[in-house]
């Protein structure tokens, strides 16, 4: 396990905080209503096998076109952090590494609730008056989704598009990982839609706890230490299985 394994732990992570943020999990019925067009009774009441077919059909296209948009930009701050790189001849590595840490840290403050960002409580999506026909609409409706600016998503994903700029070799996994953690819980829920209210109730706890996991990926990757950390935990990993073995 090196330094990147654990920030595609982190990715990971940060996906499923987008998905259980304020700003997204309470408008879950409402978006998988619209995109599979079963009214949210239905989704949240016993669902058939044809109810279950058709919202692991359109959740699949919603969830693709989403991810074009993630992994595109995961991919752009993956080259721009490079360009960077070679415009300075590489000798931005530990500045890059800094930088990230103090707006990591800034975007773990903004999640948790404890520091308002103006900035980040504007609101710009792509609406459809009219959900466009067909899983390929369903897809359009998804990058139109991830298009857009909302006040959970854009901080806690900037956060990635950060470390993407900061390790230009590792971008596009961290944007996959991300998009995976988003994906996950959408799809458990979209088979489980009761389950959300219970969620929605905690949603604050969990967003302190992910804002705080946030910091203190911020401070180890400011100071350095984050490459200790994942020194030791391959050491300790290697022991645990060595011991088995024996």
């Amino acid at each position: 396990m090196n330094t990147t394994d654990v920030t595609l732990w982190i990715a990971l992570w940060a996906g499923i905080i987008s998905f259980l943020s304020p700003c997204t999990l309470p408008l879950f019925p409402a978006y998988l209503s619209y995109i599979t067009g079963v009214g949210v009774k239905d989704l949240q009441s016993g669902q058939t096998k044809e109810i279950r077919k058709k919202i692991l059909a359109h959740s699949f296209l919603f969830l693709a076109g989403i991810s074009l948009v993630f992994i595109g930009l995961g991919l752009g701050a993956s080259y721009a952090g490079q360009f960077v790189n070679n415009l300075l001849r590489g000798d931005t590595g530990l500045l890059i590494q800094r930088i990230s840490g103090v707006l990591i840290i800034v975007m773990g403050l903004y999640i948790a609730g404890w520091l308002k960002i103006t900035l980040f409580s504007k609101q710009k999506r792509f609406r459809f008056a009219k959900k466009p026909a067909g899983l390929a609409g369903t897809f359009l409706v998804g990058i139109g989704f991830a298009a857009g600016w909302t006040p959970c998503i854009g901080p806690i994903f900037a956060s990635i598009l950060v470390l993407a700029a900061s390790n230009p070799s590792s971008g596009f996994f961290y944007s996959v990982a991300y998009s995976a953690g988003f994906a996950v819980p959408f799809l458990t829920l979209g088979l489980f839609a009761g389950s959300t209210r219970w969620i929605v109730r905690h949603s604050a706890i969990i967003m302190k706890i992910g804002g705080v996991l946030l910091i203190i990926i911020g401070v180890l990757l400011y100071s350095g230490e984050l490459t200790r950390l994942s020194i030791y935990l391959l050491r300790l990993i290697e022991g645990t299985w060595f011991e088995q073995l024996g």
